[in-house]
């Protein structure tokens, strides 16, 4: 017998086949018109929400009259003006002081003692006439030259060194980084000269002290000497008798000579404290600014003249290297 025609569903190898409708083709065209159309319909929902709000925004939006923002512009001004500027810039500097005094580098005691001896002996070394702005370069040179010492030590390239190799790194430290505060330790105070370029009609061979001492030009017979401390008996109290300037000082001292009864002492000595961290004397006082102690003594002698000895400031601690008073004694 003959066998009947094969389905039309199977293949000629005898597996069914795939029906037109359901091909690969198709499918992958639906499921992605489906994706798109999500997509559009996702998108149009965030649009719509986005200007609903933006337009709901500027609905509730305040506006302010000219007024009412003039009113707000003097509050805010007024506000400004009412803030601590004088104590903000105190805090500030305070914590800018803090912070270098984290960083500084405390020396031991004797790398201390040792340099404030050299500095003594560089300015016994200087000529006697040496003005306050030779005494800045010749420390200054001295400085320069023990950081590089020290640099060099550091680094290993100064076996003759007289810095040790342990001290080295703060010594370089303190002399690049806190010169001033390790002045300030060592006790080494030097005044400032005030330059100014004005017209010079002295007379040759007059010292002039106008660069270093503030206030008027002193007259010759209050003959000043800069670093010196003059002994004598207490005329007027410098503790309770303040003056402004060393002119000022010499001049009470002129005025109460001149006005002094016959049974009283007359001024023949004046001393004045010209620096802003106050005068050392070996006294139970404190000496501060702008003291002004007139003397009197039958034969004016020197009680310190330019530095303090090393033995003084050893039984001293609180002396400076510099004798900060100025004084003279009142010709006759």
């Amino acid at each position: 017998m003959v066998r009947p025609e094969l389905d039309q569903s199977y293949s000629n190898n005898g597996r069914r086949g795939v029906p037109k409708c359901c091909s690969y083709k198709r499918t992958t065209v639906i499921i992605c018109s489906i994706n798109i159309v999500v997509a559009l319909y996702v998108f149009q929902n965030l649009y719509t929400s986005l200007y609903s709000y933006s337009y709901q925004h500027s609905r509730t939006a305040v506006t302010y009259t000219p007024d009412q923002i003039k009113k707000m512009e003097e509050s805010m001004r007024i506000r400004k003006q009412s803030e601590p500027r004088k104590l903000i810039e105190i805090v500030k500097n305070i914590k800018q002081k803090l912070d270098r005094r984290e960083d500084m580098v405390e020396l031991p005691q004797p790398l201390k003692q040792k340099l404030s001896n050299e500095i003594i002996e560089l300015l016994r070394g200087l000529n006697s006439g040496a003005n306050t702005t030779l005494q800045h370069e010749a420390v200054e040179r001295w400085r320069r030259q023990k950081l590089k010492e020290a640099k060099r030590v550091t680094r290993g390239k100064a076996s003759n060194s007289s810095i040790l190799p342990a001290e080295a790194g703060m010594l370089a430290k303190a002399l690049e980084f806190n010169w001033a505060e390790l002045s300030n330790d060592i006790g080494l105070w030097i005044p400032v000269n005030v330059i100014n370029n004005v017209h010079d009609d002295k007379p040759e061979g007059e010292d002039d002290f106008d660069d270093i001492l503030a206030g008027r030009r002193l007259p010759p017979e209050c003959n000043a000497e800069l670093h010196t401390d003059y002994g004598g008996h207490a005329v007027k109290w410098g503790l309770t008798h303040h003056k402004e300037s060393a002119y000022e000082c010499c001049q009470a001292c002129l005025n109460q000579a001149k006005n002094a009864r016959p049974d009283e002492m007359k001024c023949n000595i004046w001393v004045y404290c010209p620096a802003e961290e106050g005068c050392h004397s070996p006294d139970i006082y404190q000496h501060k600014l702008e003291e002004c102690w007139l003397k009197y003594a039958e034969e004016p002698k020197v009680t310190f003249k330019d530095t303090y000895s090393e033995n003084y400031r050893r039984n001293h601690p609180n002396a400076p290297m510099v004798v900060p008073w100025v004084s003279g004694v009142i010709s006759s």
